[in-house]
Formats: structure tokens, sequence, C-alpha cells
């Protein structure tokens, strides 16, 4: 699998082709929502380690079905600097099978699973993990080991 041609909205709702990462190595990082516990945790340790990432020349990409608007304040609030994409229309998290119905128990809600997604310079997929459920977070050390 490669990195697909899919269009996300950035915080300033301009459109960012996913391929637009292609020619550095990227960790794809979707997690079910702003404002959420364990989101916030996992995007908040992908921050605190970035400096770590630029070094290896790794970019981080943050995607979810919430609205530019919702991610520019949970960005905010949480000093997000790296780049975040909303799947409003929910195409994305269809490509990389990554859909869940009923986060948190709303029925008929779907967004995506958490899962993390390491392409290379080329946008080829070379490493994939998928949560059992929303509620685990990823290895952060395992993703690192695979980068």
């Amino acid at each position: 699998m490669n990195i697909p041609d899919v269009n996300l909205l950035d915080l300033e709702r301009k459109p960012v082709n996913l391929k637009s990462f292609e020619g550095k190595k990227t960790v794809i990082a979707f997690f079910p929502g702003a404002f959420t516990g364990g989101c916030t945790e996992e995007l908040c340790n992908f921050q605190s380690d970035l400096k770590e990432f630029d070094g290896l020349g790794v970019q981080i990409v943050g995607i979810a079905v919430d609205s530019p608007f919702a991610l520019t304040g949970w960005s905010e609030a949480n000093d997000i600097t790296f780049p975040l994409l909303s799947d409003y229309k929910r195409e994305c998290m269809k490509l990389f099978d990554v859909e869940f119905e009923g986060l948190a128990g709303m029925e008929g809600y779907k967004s995506s699973n958490r899962a993390v997604f390491i392409a290379d310079e080329s946008g080829a997929i070379t490493y994939k993990w998928i949560a059992e459920n929303p509620g685990v977070l990823p290895d952060f050390a395992e993703i690192k080991n695979n980068l």
C-alpha cells in the first residue's frame, strides 16, 4: 500500500493532499476525536518527542474526522505544532481501513479507530498498527523502532 491520493483539510480549511508528504518519512496517526483523553495523551506524546522525530527527518501527521474548527481549538489547547488534518468526509479512514462505529457508545457515529502508519520517502507504507479498540494507545517505542 502507498499513501493514497486523497485531499483533507488543514486547520485553515485549505486542502492538503496526503501524497504531498512523500519525499519524507511520515508517521500518519489516526485518532478518534479531539478533546478526548486518549487522543490528547497520544498526540501530546508525539508532540513531546517532536524534536527527536525532526532530527530523524520524520514528519508527524494527525488525522481525525473532527472539523478543522475543533482541531484548531484542540491543537491550540495542547500546543500541537505538527499538521492535523480533517477527514470530515470520512474518505481517508476508509482508504486505510480504520473505520470505527460507535465511539463512546454513540450509535451510528463513525470515526477512525486509533491507528498508526509509517510511510517511507517514496510513500510506501512500511509499518501499520491498528488498535483493538480506540481506547488502546500505540507502543511509541515500537513506532520509533520501525522508522
